[in-house]
């Protein structure tokens, strides 16, 4: 009876310890509508400046949004698998400097607070974005 008592203590107390793992961070930006709203403001503030817009000069901007989209859905293991060319593809010519790129990331962020993403949410959106900078400063 004591062992059996111990046991299912212990089988309780392991199952407090399970995690449940919470919400994706597709759930976190309010999945696909969430990440429709967060590229529109991104795409709005590369359009008011002008330090910046030069690079999309040339651009199919509802190219651009459809495949940034899906890219981030993926990217915040949402249901979406993107099949769009590679970053290396994209910006490859474009001579992007470590400062401009820094600036988008700025106008990113500027767009995630202008929809009150809250930071724990912004900072793994970056984290997911980070290894992609090799892929477009300077190639």
């Amino acid at each position: 009876m004591k062992s059996t008592l111990i046991i299912v203590a212990l089988l309780l107390m392991l199952g407090g310890c399970k995690s449940t793992g919470g919400p994706t961070l597709y759930q976190q930006l309010d999945g696909k509508a969430g990440i429709e709203r967060l590229i529109d403001s991104f795409i709005n503030q590369i359009a008011r400046d002008e330090k910046i817009i030069h690079y999309f000069e040339d651009a199919n901007i509802t190219h651009f949004r459809d495949g940034f989209i899906n890219h981030l859905c993926a990217l915040a293991d949402g249901p979406c698998e993107y099949i769009g060319d590679d970053m290396v593809a994209i910006h490859t010519g474009m001579n992007i400097n470590e400062t401009d790129f820094n600036h988008v990331v700025e106008l990113l962020i500027n767009a995630m607070n202008e929809l009150n993403i809250n930071h724990t949410v912004q900072n793994k959106v970056l984290a997911k974005m980070a290894p992609l900078r090799a892929e477009i400063i300077e190639i």
